[in-house]
């Protein structure tokens, strides 16, 4: 809306009336209509969110600020929902419960100012002022030995910048029912409100660790017994200092030992001094000759590819039951046989 207003003139409200100033000035003199205010614009849209007084941030989305209420990791000071709603109902009814059961002040602003609060990101008619969410030292984590569990999968981030993505994996992790998530704590995006949103709130209820050393870490758990698995793209000539590390395609994959699946960083991938703390190298092949520049994967797609091959040979994980047979009629199958219904994960509703 804003560019819009920019680009077909620059526009007021005057007692109720919308008043409009064509750029004709500006035109006759050489210059790109509405450049000035475009630009102001431009750099308004482009400047960091601020954050309520406090310490604390803005946490948006229904299904984040839910959670986010149910862990109770967080110090919540108020809760906004949108203005305009006569009656509440399913989860934002329960939200409003939970907040009033603690005593958390409840703001009914209009749909704008949450708009504005939120930079226009997608809130739900749902905010929360709380105080941020950190990462924990990895050696908070708990000594997990090998013989405790054979079938253990951590998850391991060097270097993930894009907080969609985190959100994206952390999603799928912990989806795929991954025991516990490291980060890099250099090169690597905060537990955001952006992070919690992509992540239907899955952050609000994982543990994620951190480590200053992540190279040293991968090193202590081979010690101890664990795989390290490392991921690249489509094996090439580029993969030089990988030639004495075994690569395999993922679905030949044999878990059979407490394992770390490593992520690198979006465009580079992994460095070199992490890639060469892993014992193996994970690739997912492609189903035709690519173009340069299409031989890999977003890195959440690619994760959630890799822990679905891995968890599926997880003794217990749920999977497909049987086909119903088709309903057997006088002209053999009937074409009106009911499709087996696909159980839906609640995370993946609609919201």
């Amino acid at each position: 809306m804003a560019l819009l207003s920019a680009v077909g003139g620059a526009t007021w409200h005057c007692c109720g009336r919308l008043l409009t100033r064509p750029f004709s000035q500006a035109s006759g003199r050489g210059e790109r209509p509405g450049g000035e205010e475009l630009s102001r614009l431009l750099l308004d849209d482009l400047a960091p969110t601020p954050r309520p007084a406090g310490g604390l941030e803005l946490l948006f989305g229904l299904s984040p600020c839910l959670l986010a209420l149910r862990a109770a990791r967080r110090r919540v000071a108020r809760l906004l929902l949108q203005a305009g709603r006569s009656r509440l109902q399913g989860e934002r009814a329960e939200l409003l419960r939970a907040a009033e059961a603690r005593d958390i002040p409840v703001l009914r602003p209009s749909r704008r100012k949450l708009d504005v609060l939120c930079r226009y990101q997608v809130h739900q008619g749902v905010c929360m002022e709380v105080s941020p969410l950190r990462s924990r030292p990895w050696a908070e984590a708990g000594e997990a030995r090998p013989g405790d569990d054979p079938q253990q999968l951590w998850l391991v981030f060097e270097g993930l910048q894009d907080p969609r993505n985190l959100g994206a994996v952390l999603r799928s992790a912990h989806f795929l029912g991954v025991d516990k998530v490291i980060t890099s704590r250099r090169n690597s995006c905060p537990l955001s409100p952006v992070v919690s949103k992509a992540s239907a709130g899955a952050m609000e209820v994982m543990d994620v660790f951190s480590t200053d050393d992540l190279a040293g870490f991968l090193q202590a758990k081979a010690r101890q017994g664990w795989l390290v698995a490392g991921t690249v793209g489509c094996p090439g000539p580029e993969i030089s200092l990988s030639s004495e590390i075994p690569i395999t395609n993922c679905l030949e994959f044999l878990w059979d030992r407490p394992t770390l699946l490593v992520l690198g960083n979006e465009g580079s991938g992994l460095s070199r001094e992490v890639q060469a703390s892993c014992q193996l190298l994970l690739s997912i092949r492609p189903g035709r000759q690519l173009p340069p520049g299409l031989e890999s994967l977003n890195v959440s797609v690619a994760a959630g590819i890799l822990l679905h091959s891995i968890c599926s040979q997880r003794t217990g994980f749920p999977v497909e039951g049987k086909r119903e047979q088709p309903l057997q009629g006088p002209q053999g199958p009937s074409a009106s046989s009911e499709v087996p219904r696909v159980a839906q994960h609640p995370g993946l509703s609609s919201g």
